[in-house]
């Protein structure tokens, strides 16, 4: 039996290479520093003063294993789910030889069932499919609470997670994270850390579960949909947006066209908490965080 640390991460991603090729339209590109992947084991040990042992790891699309790699170096038992036939005979090949815990399933990540019980989700994400994931991460979250999530995933799209640019980056995307995790940028990740080196930097984000007070009888799908359907035309007045039933309504308990529009047509005269006059001017972009809270919960009043 081959021992875990008779291996190394640039060995693993040559084995693969000798025999395969990456393919594009995977988004395959096979993480090579040792450097951010060891911190990114890092990241993950120094939650709460824990460690990974013991842990039961997500990896979505581990690819050649070097991620993989240091996740069972740290003693962490990993279940990985791999859509690439190639990177699953790979796999198999090395990790079936190995004296660490790893499982594997051979899937589509966005399709097949999460099994229960994984309480930290790490991964190289590819860029193609961040949104979904996400959305598949917070649906898991909500019925089987996760410790931690770290993701390395495209520069940009990080700081839309995190709105880290304020107006520009405010958006659905970040503020629907913001109701279940606080969302922190870590480390940037240059393209000469993968092979084939991707076009634009990726970065290290690390999403801590966390419980606001602020959402408290909130009813979190009617904001998903209100926030979705008052950002996909950011460039006009919020009256003008609320007043167009989303298109989704019905799919929300309780909710139709006739209770959407009486309810709105309430809500645009007056002030809500935290509102000045004129706030019916604005564009959804000018609202923070609170203010949408606020927002959807006096539309909910009614």
């Amino acid at each position: 039996m081959t021992k875990l640390e008779d291996l190394s991460y640039r060995l693993l991603v040559d084995l693969f290479r000798d025999r395969f090729h990456s393919k594009k339209s995977l988004g395959q590109h096979l993480l090579i520093d040792s450097e951010i992947i060891d911190h990114t084991i890092n990241l993950a040990s120094n939650s709460d003063n824990q460690t990974l042992n013991g842990q039961t790891v997500l990896e979505i699309g581990p690819g050649a294993g070097s991620l993989t790699l240091g996740l069972l170096k740290a003693e962490s038992r990993v279940i990985a789910i791999e859509i690439d036939e190639d990177a699953i005979a790979h796999l198999n090949r090395i990790f079936n030889k190995i004296d660490g815990d790893f499982e594997l399933f051979h899937g589509d990540a966005l399709t097949i069932k999460w099994p229960d019980g994984i309480t930290n989700i790490i991964s190289n994400i590819p860029y193609q499919i961040s949104s979904p994931i996400l959305s598949k991460i917070g649906q898991y979250h909500t019925k089987n609470p996760l410790e931690s999530v770290i993701l390395l995933i495209q520069d940009e799209f990080a700081s839309r997670m995190a709105m880290s640019d304020g107006q520009y980056d405010m958006g659905p995307l970040g503020l629907n994270l913001w109701l279940d995790f606080n969302i922190i940028l870590d480390k940037k990740v240059p393209p000469s850390s993968f092979i084939p080196q991707p076009k634009v930097n990726s970065r290290l984000i690390i999403m801590e579960p966390i419980k606001r007070k602020e959402t408290k009888e909130l009813d979190k799908q009617l904001f998903r949909i209100v926030t979705k359907h008052c950002f996909s035309n950011r460039r006009r007045k919020i009256s003008t947006l609320l007043s167009n039933v989303p298109s989704r309504i019905s799919r929300v308990r309780n909710w139709h066209k006739s209770r959407w529009k009486n309810s709105v047509n309430n809500v645009l005269q007056y002030n809500p908490p935290g509102f000045e006059s004129g706030w019916t001017d604005l564009r959804p972009d000018r609202f923070t965080v609170e203010q949408w809270i606020i927002l959807v919960k006096e539309i909910s009043k009614f």
